[in-house]
């Protein structure tokens, strides 16, 4: 019910679904069907993509993205890096795909996988049949995510994180922990810092904290340290 791209490279988590629904159904609603609580989708309105960060994180566990992205001194010359995915709370389903632009990610690998009926890598995704409740899926992967600007810095470009289903997009929380060289600094961030998306300095790098619904894209710029 979700689709969670990272980076550049665009890994999408896409949901299959048995039944033909519409886009406008609550998220309440799409959880209870998931999780066969109710056998019908009656309508409702939905976020269709816009972002909004989510002052107060909902009550119910919801999906967690988090990403351990680790720039090396070589990256500054080829522009890969190394990057760990994780998702907790999945939500259930019979069939999921995990998608990569193909011209920007190589090395690909599952880490680790629960409560997951069968996972395996095809091309430059990673397919997951019958999902269970309290899923956890890792991947391992190298990016081409780094690009180094005219004025000699570089920007980490990333997004669209997002959790959807159909038309319709859900809350979700996307985390980050940003590892640097020790040439290499943290100039900014876009979005700014503000309520639902945390953004603190680390002795290693930075790491983010985002609660939101829609589309949430990110831009970090980095210096070299003079």
């Amino acid at each position: 019910m979700y689709s969670v791209p990272i980076l550049a490279l665009i890994a999408a988590v896409t949901l299959f679904s048995p039944v033909s629904v519409g886009a406008e159904l609550s998220e309440k609603t799409i959880e209870a069907w998931l999780n066969d609580e109710i056998e019908d989708l009656p309508t409702a309105s939905i976020n269709e993509g816009k972002l909004r960060f989510l002052t107060n994180p909902p009550k119910k566990k919801v999906h967690h993205h988090h990403n351990t992205f680790i720039i090396h001194d070589k990256s500054l010359e080829h522009g890969w890096i190394k990057i760990l995915q994780c998702h907790e709370n999945l939500d259930p389903f019979p069939r999921a795909q995990v998608v990569y632009n193909k011209n920007k990610i190589k090395n690909l690998k599952i880490i680790r996988a629960l409560n997951i009926k069968k996972a395996w890598i095809e091309n430059a995704t990673v397919q997951l049949r019958n999902v269970g409740k309290n899923a956890y899926l890792c991947i391992q992967a190298d990016s081409r995510a780094l690009t180094k600007n005219a004025d000699g810095s570089f920007t980490l470009t990333n997004g669209p994180f997002m959790r959807r289903f159909l038309d319709g997009f859900f809350p979700m929380r996307v985390s980050m922990d940003l590892k640097l060289p020790r040439k290499l600094k943290f100039i900014s961030i876009n979005p700014r810092q503000q309520q639902g998306f945390r953004v603190n300095k680390t002795r290693q790098g930075i790491h983010f904290d985002a609660w939101f619904e829609g589309k949430l894209y990110t831009r970090i710029k980095l210096k070299l340290i003079e």
